[in-house]
């Protein structure tokens, strides 16, 4: 029998053996360099994009302050396990956020471990989002190639609402991540066959739920369709299999909900948003059916989506408030999909290519028509979560778009018919890229006296478009194939210079942290309540400044020498009045050992004070000021027990309940002279 000797070990110049690199130094001269099969410049590259996306979200992040009504939420869970696993406003739980608490979870831990204050906040934030854009990397590199995905990574990392709700505390880059996850999770459900896989798609959802709710289920449809289309099983195993996922979905979606609603009214916070006091109807309500359709049995869906993002419709995420935002790989996202689907329509029902476009076909679709449509509440940083689908197809369409050029370019010696088709395939990719830079150049000159940046950019935008479609054209007839390459390469720039302005703008000025957007103001209104912002307790890095931790004295501000408005605007209902910084240091001096500072008329008020005071502070109407959150006889209860003594109405009080607390508190207590509105009790 023969053997086969081994192979020489390595040897130096000189004849000695060389010893082999240990496994651990080649794992991660691989991190850095990528597999062996991926083009040289792909892992690079991948590195140079995450980078930028660490610093588009994290760049002077001292100018970012946050959404105060999250960030309030957050300072109270570190100061009360209770109110952290609520989601409660204020760290005495009387009311909660309107949103389940997973991204409050998120942050409050960094917070709790770090100490509070801007950087530990964002921490997570940003490392969510750059964990976005690697994820997605990889999702579109296996089925499609490094190209797609590095086109893809990129395309998201400069989607300019992203980078500006990344440099912000509101929920939705959690939520952004953790449906990434749940796609990753099904794909590979789809190409292996096996459940668990499936189940940790459910798991990744249900946490996505307890982080924005419904949002979170735009997506399902199309993670049902992609799964009983191309799994390699029979359809009864795929059934069975997709029941079982469906279960861990719900559980995982459900039981934060079960439990707080399980828990006696009275030793739980009230549940902000709700109507009746409880978590199912605030899915269903406010969060639910009322975002869509713009009323229902929740208090605060009151149609005025048009305050925020334009008037409902199909074009409402090309007006001049969102096509700056989110629609400048619309128009090629769309043809990428169908022309992929075109291309691949005669493969078999389990082909790993059209799975991935049905997968982040769907998703774009889905919620082109969800943000769209919507007639409720509706801020334009919602259609962030529609982002890595429309940055997926940007990156596949490109590449099939581009091999589709390239064969009908190359169609000669084959039958007439084929010939026509290939030929009428290769038109498909210049008027593409045509489209989309034509539309870029609208977005553009929308704003192009808003700043050098964005006249530069539609200078760029409109030259790469031209050098990219006339390229491509020459690369046709004249069969130069590196002409065709420098075309497409000028493409990526034509269709990513405006949005790369926009980006920059978003990393480069502090944002509103209540309804943050990227790029000028296009005479769209701003966010509701907390704009302004109360300030940080110190050690925030906000605006107290100050390194300490959560435990510091609040800081003292800007506002406390000037008398301007801790809440930054009017507050409704009870409390239609200022409350000054004055005040607010009026009320810790004579707080006598009560768990709440004040009890004042909505979220946006209480969560400002909470900011500046570093004590709790009772909303009791939630962020509308319609929540029934305070009744006449709690309000008498906790006046009673001591753990109360202070609260802010006036004469524009909303509803009978409210008219009732004011009335009760003329009559029965000591209005504080130098403060209007201000009343003591007990």
């Amino acid at each position: 029998m023969t053997t086969l000797a081994p192979p020489p070990a390595p040897t130096t110049q000189d004849g000695r053996h060389r010893a082999a690199p240990p496994a651990a130094r080649s794992r991660l001269r691989a991190l850095f360099t990528g597999p062996p099969q991926d083009p040289r410049w792909a892992r690079p590259a991948l590195w140079a994009i995450l980078v930028l996306a660490t610093a588009l979200y994290a760049w002077n992040m001292s100018s970012i302050s946050g959404n105060t009504f999250y960030d309030a939420a957050v300072y109270s869970g570190t100061k009360s396990w209770k109110a952290f696993f609520f989601g409660a406003l204020d760290s005495g739980g009387f009311i909660t956020v309107d949103k389940p608490p997973f991204a409050l979870w998120v942050m409050g831990l960094s917070a709790r471990v770090l100490g509070y204050g801007t950087w530990q906040l964002m921490l997570p934030m940003v490392a969510l989002g750059t964990g976005s854009v690697a994820l997605l990397y990889r999702m579109v590199k296996r089925d499609f190639g490094a190209t797609a995905a590095t086109i893809a990574a990129l395309a998201l990392t400069l989607t300019p609402i992203t980078v500006a709700i990344t440099r912000d505390t509101n929920p939705d880059p959690v939520l952004v991540f953790l449906m990434l996850l749940g796609a990753a999770a099904l794909m590979k459900a789809v190409r292996t066959g096996k459940l668990l896989p499936l189940v940790w798609s459910g798991v990744a959802i249900g946490f996505a739920f307890n982080t924005k709710m419904m949002q979170a289920y735009v997506v399902l449809p199309a993670f049902f369709l992609v799964y009983l289309w191309a799994t390699p099983l029979n359809l009864g195993r795929r059934v069975r299999n997709l029941a079982v996922g469906t279960v861990a979905l719900v559980v995982s979606s459900a039981w934060w909900m079960v439990v707080v609603d399980l828990v006696p009214a009275s030793s739980r916070p009230y549940i902000g948003g709700s109507t009746d006091n409880t978590v199912w109807d605030l899915v269903i309500g406010y969060n639910g059916f009322g975002r869509i359709f713009g009323a229902s049995s929740s208090v605060g869906s009151q149609g005025n989506g048009a305050s925020f993002g334009g008037e409902a419709g199909l074009y409402r995420l090309f007006n001049s408030i969102m096509g700056g935002q989110i629609s400048w790989l619309i128009p090629f996202a769309l043809v990428a999909l169908i022309g992929g689907l075109v291309l691949r329509g005669r493969a078999p029902r389990t082909d790993a290519e059209r799975a991935a476009l049905l997968l982040w076909g769907g998703w774009f679709v889905l919620h082109y028509l969800t943000f769209a449509l919507a007639e409720g509440t509706f801020h334009p940083y919602y259609v962030t979560a529609m982002a890595p689908g429309i940055a997926a197809l940007a990156g596949i369409g490109g590449v099939m778009l581009y091999r589709a050029f390239r064969e009908g370019s190359a169609a000669v010696g084959v039958p007439p018919r084929k010939r026509v088709r290939a030929w009428g395939r290769a038109w498909v990719l210049p008027t593409a890229i045509a489209g989309s830079t034509v539309w870029a150049v609208v977005l553009l000159q929308r704003v192009s006296g808003s700043g050098t940046p964005y006249t530069v950019a539609e200078v760029v935008a409109g030259v790469a478009g031209a050098v990219a479609v006339i390229g491509l054209l020459l690369g046709r007839f004249t069969g130069r194939q590196r002409l065709t390459g420098i075309a497409a390469l000028a493409a990526v720039v034509a269709l990513l210079a405006g949005p790369a302005a926009y980006a920059a703008s978003a990393a480069g000025s502090s944002t509103n942290g209540t309804n943050p957007t990227a790029g000028p103001s296009t005479g769209g209104m701003g966010g509701g309540g907390g704009m302004g912002g109360g300030q940080r307790p110190s050690g925030s890095g906000g605006p107290g400044g100050g390194t300490g931790t959560s435990n510091s004295a609040p800081s003292s501000s800007s506002s406390q020498s000037t008398g301007q408005s801790a809440s930054g605007r009017t507050a409704g209902g009870m409390g239609d009045t200022q409350v000054s910084s004055a005040m607010i240091s009026y009320l810790k001096k004579n707080q006598d050992g009560a768990t709440w500072l004040v009890a004042v008329a909505t979220d946006q008020t209480a969560s400002s004070i909470i900011l500046e005071s570093g004590e709790p502070v009772i909303s009791m109407g939630g962020w509308s000021g319609s929540d029934n959150a305070m009744t006449l006889a709690k309000l008498k209860g906790l006046v009673k027990s001591g753990k109360l003594h202070y609260i802010v109405v006036s004469d524009s009080g909303q509803g009978s309940s409210n008219s009732e607390i004011s009335t009760w508190v003329k009559k029965n207590g000591t209005a504080v002279s130098a403060y209007s509105g201000l009343y003591r009790l007990g």
